[in-house]
């Protein structure tokens, strides 16, 4: 498959942002890491830590319909979370919440770009500020990382109110944390991904770049700050959620 100029060729870890990004990347790429720190990918780290299988679906009404299809539990939305659904994006939420084997959860980005990545038949992975360490890890013990077995690292960002893709520093931290761990793969760093990789250093406090940034204000305005301080904790966990036939699982 020729390479494109956008699909930054000749390096083993690339970078790009969204759903644009993921589609151009996904196309040349051996591997995908999707990062949505707040919270898509800190979620699904946590649910799948715990023996729950996580069904991503873009956000819309038709996700209830899909998770009857599919024999799951659909999560709510983080307000709309009740006793009787608690079940939510909410990381706090799905620590505490009961057991289900099968969850759909909704998001209109991470969970968008993670299921249509899905179609692309490459393994896609959920990274975070969590499990950053355990995905390179992970990614490396299986070879990926040269020029001719690429990793795309996705930030995937948030949305402005048109459906512009708005870029969020918290990803960008989680998918530098992830460049981190694969700056030695022996096809090198593209441009982009040195880049994202150099706003690491940049940023003293990572926990407190995640709650001073917009998505962690908005959170921690709403409520929902036990939310981001589980995603500002770095290397917390070793689980890798790997999407396998549509559904993500603990890959350790």
């Amino acid at each position: 498959m020729t390479e494109r100029v956008y699909s930054q060729p000749g390096a083993g870890a690339r970078f790009d942002w969204g759903l644009a990004g993921a589609a151009e990347l996904g196309r040349v790429c051996a591997a995908l890491v999707v990062v949505d720190t707040l919270s898509f990918s800190t979620s699904v780290t946590i649910a799948v830590s715990r023996g729950i299988r996580v069904h991503p679906f873009p956000w819309g009404e038709q996700a209830e319909a899909y998770a009857v299809r599919v024999g799951a539990t659909v999560a709510a939305g983080r307000r709309t979370a009740s006793p009787q659904r608690p079940w939510s994006l909410s990381p706090a939420a799905l620590l505490r919440a009961p057991h289900v084997d099968d969850l759909v959860l909704p998001s209109p980005n991470g969970s968008a770009i993670c299921a249509a990545a899905g179609a692309t038949g490459i393994p896609v992975v959920a990274g975070c500020l969590r499990n950053a360490p355990a995905v390179a890890r992970w990614l490396r013990s299986r070879g990926y990382g040269a020029a001719d077995a690429a990793i795309g690292v996705i930030a995937a960002g948030e949305r402005w109110p048109d459906g512009t893709l708005r870029p969020a520093v918290e990803d960008l931290l989680g998918a530098a944390a992830v460049l981190d761990g694969l700056s030695t793969v022996p096809g090198g760093l593209s441009v982009e991904a040195a880049v994202a990789l150099a706003a690491l250093s940049a940023v003293p406090d990572v926990p407190a770049a995640v709650r001073g940034g917009v998505s962690g204000r908005e959170l921690i305005d709403n409520d929902f700050g036990a939310d981001v301080e589980l995603a500002a904790e770095y290397a917390a966990s070793d689980a890798v959620p790997l999407l396998s036939q549509g559904v993500f699982v603990a890959a350790y």
